[in-house]
């Protein structure tokens, strides 16, 4: 779509902020009063009449702290369905899993922390690259989450669904805390609020250290660093937030079962004793949401720099022999700028009030040497490519919330996005280019209820994803040897969702609920085991059921089980329906959470993912996984001690299983078969929190 054809619709959308120039001052009846706290329960608190589809959710600051990890991504499993996973050392983005799908790193499911997204395009390591390793969880206020494409505030990569982590406005009392743990794991956070000028300021320094089980000492040591500013009135609230993080790991890649099975190697052992990496990102944010009367206006904008350093060798000697190997080194580095504008007014009318919103959101980033090399024990050797880029994007979008009975609310929705792509330098010059494509995307969700405290829900929406700028500017394939012609893909991939739920409250303290999902797209995004990144493939279509149910008895008591079924497959013709690999077809997650503000405290989890397809055409599935952590402890009004037990079964299962071609060491020829990056054996933690 070129840019003169969206002209238009950017004016209709842009239209009602041009009229609300002219708005009368308000009246002393519209003057705002002062905002009240607004304390928010969880997963178990009341959506009913507010929430656009029993797939939307939330989860508070209390319920993320109780759960019992291993790794900060591990907070976004309070998302049902949503699998966190690690195939290489500790310093990388984790590996997502939701609605049958894949993620790589994020591919497909939008995490934004406040109003700066998380996921990077065209990154080094595969496109959506979200690494989540820079939040701190104690300064973690509130999770929201969302699942499927019916969201208008939702543009690029949220075709699975969006999270939006939003950090606390100030901290009650400060933190120290210190944690201890096997394997030489160490942690110590001290964060405290102090009154700066007329707002206060947070400040918060991480500190962490992780050798790991791993024969290869995983030396994972991690910084991160926040001030964060906040002031607030009874009309507006603004917050401005720096954030620093760096990290520096030793990885243990995936290994070959045949390799573990003929005693070559121990399931915790390492083929390249080279391979990890080192990453940094810095931030900084604004937001800022302003109450007037029945008019909300929100903004906010944000700039950073991130790079990334990585060497990764997952076939050994297969392509390359003893003793230069196939390690290969992805650089990323970027700055990234953007912000968004949005409005909300309510206003009355065929006796109920209503909501229209309208937004637009903005995104650049500079790339300077995005760049894959064949590196032998993180020596180069070989320049696969290397490229400069820069790509923009521009979303409108606006949403009307309809309520013409009480019984009906229907929220029609528009998107429309422009992207620019442009790879302004590469090693082969032909590889150049620059192109813009626009998209459109309506929205509907229709909300029938409640009846008895329960409520119907009918979603329906278009969505897309982007593909990397390299391939949707490619001609020549850098790789071969003597360069081959090579296909350009599509900048924008459409996606189409649909979805029935049912949200029930009618029992006293229990939330029930129920979707069915539908999610067709053009072109699958396919992780490569060998190659460590995602590929364009054919077109997919999935569908499931999800189950979630929340019960909180007393205000010291937590009962939650959130269950899913998905059905996977690429449409092809030849097989048809071929399996779409690491789509994981049911997933379990539950526990249960005792402990009053003081005295003794407990959690107990556990989560199930089931067998998965390792090859679209090979009849091969990676093993279940069935993990348990428990966690308890004893506070008071200022301090308190806690154990956690991760692994608490010692189950010997894997974080992840691919299925591809490596060569061991030895010589002995390239072997097909399943390679795996085991769970971590059962290790306890101990944590001491002093409160101030």
């Amino acid at each position: 779509m070129n840019l003169h054809r969206l002209l238009p619709v950017s004016g209709l959308l842009l239209l009602p902020l041009c009229l609300h120039a002219q708005t009368p001052a308000a009246t002393p009846e519209d003057k705002p009063q002062e905002l009240g706290e607004i304390v928010i329960e969880g997963k178990a608190e009341s959506l009913i009449g507010t929430a656009p589809s029993a797939s939307k959710g939330q989860t508070s600051s209390k319920e993320l702290l109780e759960r019992p990890f291993s790794r900060r991504g591990e907070l976004l499993e309070s998302v049902p369905g949503v699998i966190i996973t690690q195939h290489a050392g500790d310093g990388k983005a984790n590996q997502y899993f939701v609605r049958g799908a894949n993620l790589d790193h994020g591919t497909d499911f939008l995490i934004y922390l406040d109003g700066m997204p998380v996921n990077l395009r065209n990154h080094a390591h595969g496109q959506g690259y979200a690494d989540l390793n820079f939040i701190i969880p104690e300064l973690v206020g509130e999770l929201d989450y969302w699942k499927g494409n019916y969201y208008a505030q939702h543009g690029d990569l949220s075709s699975s669904g969006a999270a939006r982590f939003k950090l606390v406005d100030e901290l009650p009392q400060g933190i120290l805390t210190s944690t201890w743990g096997e394997y030489e794991y160490s942690r110590t956070l001290i964060a405290d609020t102090i009154q700066a000028g007329a707002g206060k300021l947070t400040v918060a320094l991480e500190h962490q250290f992780y050798n790991g089980p791993w024969e290869l000492n995983g030396d994972a040591t991690r910084w991160n660093g926040l001030l964060r500013w906040h002031w607030e009135d009874g009309t507006d609230r603004i917050n401005i937030t720096a954030m620093g993080y760096q990290a520096d790991w030793m990885s243990t890649d995936q290994i070959p079962q045949s390799a573990i099975d003929a005693g070559l190697v121990s399931r915790f052992g390492f083929i390249d004793p080279t391979n990890g990496g080192n990453s940094r990102r810095y931030s900084l944010a604004f937001d800022w949401t302003r109450e007037e009367g029945r008019i909300t206006t929100r903004a906010s904008a944000y700039a950073g720099y991130y790079d990334l350093d990585l060497f990764s060798n997952f076939t050994y000697f297969d392509a390359n022999p003893a003793p230069v190997g196939d390690q290969f080194e992805q650089q990323d580095q970027r700055w990234f700028f953007g912000g968004e504008l949005a409005r909300d007014w309510r206003f009355d009318a065929l006796g109920h009030e209503q909501r229209f919103t309208l937004g637009l959101q903005v995104r650049a980033e500079w790339m300077d040497g995005i760049g894959l090399y064949g590196t032998t024990a993180r020596d180069r050797w070989n320049v696969v490519r290397k490229d400069d880029m820069f790509q923009a994007s521009y979303g409108l979008f606006s949403e009307l919330e309809f309520k013409p009975v009480n019984w009906l609310r229907v929220i029609p929705g528009l998107r429309a996005d422009l992207i620019h792509f442009d790879v302004r330098h590469s090693t082969l010059p032909e590889n150049t280019g620059d192109l813009s494509k626009g998209i459109v995307s309506p929205k509907l969700s229709v909300v029938f209820g409640p009846w008895a405290d329960t409520e119907f829900y009918l979603n329906g929406g278009f969505g897309f994803h982007s593909n990397d700028a390299r391939g949707v500017n490619i001609t020549t394939d850098p790789s071969a040897t003597p360069p081959a012609p090579a296909d350009r893909v599509d900048p924008l991939v459409r996606t189409y969702g649909a979805e029935f739920g049912i949200r029930n409250e009618s029992i006293s303290k229990l939330v029930n609920t129920l979707s069915f999902w539908l999610l067709r797209s053009d072109s699958e995004l396919i992780y490569v085991g060998d190659a460590g990144n995602t590929e364009p493939g054919p077109g997919s279509q999935r569908y499931g059921v999800e189950l979630a149910s929340y019960w909180r008895p007393t205000d010291w008591a937590m009962v939650d089980l959130e269950a899913t079924w998905t059905d996977a497959h690429l449409r092809t013709e030849d097989p048809p329906s071929q399996d779409i690999p690491g789509s994981i077809p049911y997933t379990l997650n539950a526990g249960i959470t005792l402990g009053a503000a003081e005295g003794f405290f407990g959690s107990l989890r556990g989560r199930f993912f089931g067998p998965r397809p390792l090859s679209e055409t090979v009849d091969i599935k990676a093993r279940e996984s069935f993990q348990v952590n428990a966690r308890v402890g004893y506070r008071r009004k200022n301090w308190e001690v806690a154990v956690d037990c991760l692994n608490l079964l010692n189950r010997s299962d894997n974080d992840i299983e691919y299925f591809y071609e490596s060569q061991f060491p030895d010589g002995s020829g390239t072997v097909e078969g399943r390679h795996i990056h085991p769970i971590e054996p059962r290790m306890f933690r101990v944590s001491v929190t002093w409160r101030f």
